[in-house]
């Protein structure tokens, strides 16, 4: 068989491999992921694509995560899954695959394609680094899920810290106007959109009217968020529940409280700022100003020069 045979035969076979990865990807990326609130109201979350590509084959590594070495990994991963509003769209088990999946599946692409760089383009940057170049890419894929799993609780934390003085402040009005507790925190529930905050507001209503005791259901939307401002929160309304102090004084004080942290945080981000600026300012700035200054001098030089 003549050589110009073999080389179509192979591109074909790439060609046919490159269009089932791309549609396998694209009916993947098309999918809708949904979790299910303590209401019953369902909510749209999203995996990365590449995790949700690597889900199906995590299966095949069930057995080796479930391992007693990595009881306490998963353990962490299911807290931060929790607190992260992911619980039922993935598991602790199936985070610690995808940690070693990911190095596996995408970490060997990588070296396959830095490789096939290098080989194409002798001599090049790809030829010469491919080492420290493909173990870059193993090591970006391996720290990738739990990167991408702290931005996101991170994100969950800042917006539950945002928006818990406003709440405190409409639970506040409404106990001192004669509400119950639990009656202001369900209108309030009602009312206000759906956030991470309202989520875990509802969860813990709902642990309440099933029977679970109000104190043990703070208690357990504090270790499940582990939010601090939150955490701080609930164990004042748990402590307020056990001695019998009125609950409208501890939301106004909590209120203050948070108030005042929130004007810290702000004052600290505002000092912060001249030394952020001064990079982009000597990199940036200063360059353009010399150029303007002395561009004119330098082309006056050159065409006296020549």
């Amino acid at each position: 068989m003549p050589q110009s045979i073999h080389i179509a035969l192979i591109l074909a076979a790439w060609g046919i491999c490159a269009a089932g990865f791309a549609y396998y990807a694209a009916s993947i990326a098309r999918e809708i992921t949904y979790v299910t609130l303590a209401d019953g109201r369902r909510t749209e979350r999203r995996l990365p694509l590449v995790m949700r590509m690597l889900l199906p084959f995590v299966p095949n590594l069930r057995a080796f995560v479930n391992a007693k070495f990595f009881e306490k990994a998963r353990g962490e991963a299911d807290w931060m899954i929790v607190a992260s509003g992911l619980e039922g769209l993935l598991s602790g088990e199936e985070f610690i695959a995808l940690k070693f999946l990911m190095p596996i599946a995408c970490g060997g692409a990588w070296i396959l394609a830095v490789l096939g760089l290098g080989a194409a383009m002798p001599g090049s940057f790809f030829a010469e680094n491919w080492l420290p170049l493909c173990m870059l890419g193993v090591f970006w894929s391996y720290i990738y899920p739990i990167s991408w799993l702290r931005r996101t609780l991170k994100r969950r934390h800042f917006s539950i810290m945002r928006a818990l003085p406003f709440v405190l402040d409409l639970l506040t009005l409404s106990v001192e106007a004669g509400m119950d507790f639990m009656s202001a925190l369900q209108r309030n529930c009602e009312r206000r959109k759906l956030d991470p905050l309202n989520e875990e507001l509802i969860r813990m209503t709902k642990e309440i009217q099933v029977g679970t005791p109000r104190r043990v259901a703070l208690k357990n939307m504090a270790e499940r968020v582990r939010q601090p401002d939150l955490k701080s929160v609930a164990y004042a309304l748990v402590q307020a529940d056990e001695l019998g102090v009125s609950i409208g004084s501890i939301l106004r004080i909590q209120s203050e409280q948070l108030r005042g942290r929130r004007f810290d945080r702000a004052e600290k981000l505002a000092n912060e700022a001249p030394v952020k600026m001064l990079g982009p300012l000597l990199l940036c700035i200063f360059p353009a100003v010399g150029v303007i200054l002395l561009g004119p001098i330098l082309t006056q030089l050159a065409k006296s020069a020549f």
